[in-house]
C-alpha cells in the first residue's frame, strides 16, 4: 500500500470509528451497567432508547460531520468560527447531519452555546464557562480538529492547541472541557504518527507531554484543574484500575478516562467498543471517543463489515473525509513552500 493510501486510511479509520462506536451506543444509551451485564451489547442494533433504526448515529457524529465540511471548505488560514457554529445551528434546528433529518439528542450546554450564536454573540464567546459546564459535548466532536492539526500536535510544543482550545470553546468554554479536548487531539496525534511504538508507550508518552505543557503553567486555577486529571499521568496505574473505578456519565473527564482505559484494556476494535458500550450511561459518546481512537490505531480494515454496512451515507461520509484531507494537504504544501 503506498504511503498516502495508507495515511488516507487512518483518516478513515478514525472517523469511521467514531461514527460506528456511536451508532453501536446510540441504542442502549442511558441503560445501567448492570443492565446491560444481564443483556450486553453484541453487535449493531436499533429501536432501543431513541427509537432508531439501526447504525444510526447521534450528535456526536453529526456535529464531528458537520465539522469535517467545516474544514473541507476551509479557504484560508484563518478558521471562520461563525460558519462552523452555523452548520452546528442548522444540524440542531433542522436536522443536516443526521441520518434522516431527525436531531433527536443534543446536550444543554451545546443547545446554549447554539442559541447564544443565534443572537448574535461574538465568536468564541458562545460556549458555557462555568464548572458546571463540563459535559463531553466538545470532546465528542473535537476528533476533526484533531486529525486537522495533527502533524502540530505530534510535536512536543503541541503546536495546534490554541486551535483545539477555541474549536472546544464553541460550545464548552471551561479550563477543563478545553483541556480533555487536548488530551485526545494529542493521543490522536501521536497514534497518527507514532507507528513504531506500542499502544501502551505511545498512550504514556502522550499524556506526559500533555502533563508538561500543564505543569510549564505557573496558575494556581491550572494546577486545579490539572489534578481533575490526576488518573491520567500514571498510566500503568490507571490501567490496572477495576471496572467499577471507572465512570461514564456524561462528565468530560470521566468520558476521556473511561475512552482511554477501553482502548488500553482490548486488543482490537471491536473489543474496545463493545467494552465502552457495556460500561453504560452515556454509552454514545464514550463509544465514539473510544472507537476514533481504536478506529485509528487498528485502521478502517478492523471495523465489522457487518456493523459499517448498516450505516447510512457512507459515500457522504467517505467524500467529507477526503475534502478534508485534499485541504489539509494543500494547506501543508503551502506552509512548507514559505
Amino acid at each position: 500500500m503506498k504511503k498516502a493510501e495508507a495515511e488516507f486510511n487512518k483518516y478513515r479509520g478514525a472517523v469511521f470509528g467514531l461514527v460506528v462506536g456511536d451508532a453501536l451506543g446510540v441504542p442502549a444509551e442511558f441503560r445501567t451497567r448492570a443492565e446491560l451485564k444481564t443483556a450486553p451489547v453484541k453487535g449493531m442494533t436499533g429501536y432501543g432508547t431513541h427509537n432508531q433504526p439501526p447504525g444510526t448515529w447521534s450528535d456526536d457524529s453529526s456535529m464531528v460531520l458537520a465539522t469535517l465540511e467545516w474544514l473541507g471548505e476551509m479557504k484560508n488560514q484563518r478558521p471562520d468560527y461563525n460558519l462552523l457554529m452555523e452548520k452546528f445551528s442548522r444540524w440542531l434546528l433542522e436536522g443536516c447531519y443526521t441520518p434522516y433529518g431527525d436531531t433527536f439528542d443534543c446536550g444543554i450546554s451545546t443547545s446554549r452555546a447554539i442559541i447564544n450564536y443565534g443572537k448574535g454573540m461574538k465568536p468564541l464567546q458562545y460556549g458555557g464557562k462555568t464548572e458546571w459546564e463540563n459535559g463531553n459535548g466538545s470532546l465528542m466532536r473535537i476528533l476533526p480538529a484533531a486529525l486537522w492539526k495533527s502533524e502540530e500536535l505530534a510535536a512536543p510544543d503541541l503546536g495546534g492547541k490554541d486551535f483545539i482550545y477555541n474549536v472546544s470553546s464553541l460550545t464548552h468554554d471551561h479550563l477543563r472541557s478545553r483541556m480533555g479536548c487536548l488530551i485526545y487531539s494529542k493521543l490522536i496525534a501521536d497514534l497518527f504518527y507514532n507507528s513504531c511504538q506500542s499502544k501502551l508507550e505511545t498512550v504514556t508518552m502522550s499524556l506526559l507531554t500533555c502533563k508538561r505543557y500543564f505543569d510549564s503553567i505557573d496558575d494556581e486555577n491550572m494546577a486545579y484543574e490539572k489534578s481533575k486529571y490526576a488518573r491520567l499521568w500514571d498510566i500503568p496505574a490507571f490501567q490496572k484500575l477495576d471496572e467499577a473505578s471507572v465512570k461514564t456519565s456524561g462528565y468530560v473527564v470521566d468520558t476521556l478516562e473511561a475512552a482511554i482505559w477501553c482502548f488500553l484494556n482490548t486488543d482490537s476494535y471491536r473489543d474496545c467498543v463493545l467494552m465502552a458500550v457495556n460500561l453504560g450511561e452515556d454509552t454514545d459518546t464514550v463509544g465514539a471517543i473510544a472507537g476514533g481512537l481504536a478506529g485509528l490505531y487498528y485502521g478502517i480494515d478492523a471495523l465489522p463489515e457487518e456493523w459499517i454496512s448498516k450505516l447510512r451515507g457512507r459515500k457522504w461520509i467517505e467524500e467529507l473525509i477526503s475534502k478534508m484531507v485534499d485541504k489539509k494537504e494543500i494547506r501543508d504544501r503551502s506552509k512548507s513552500m514559505k
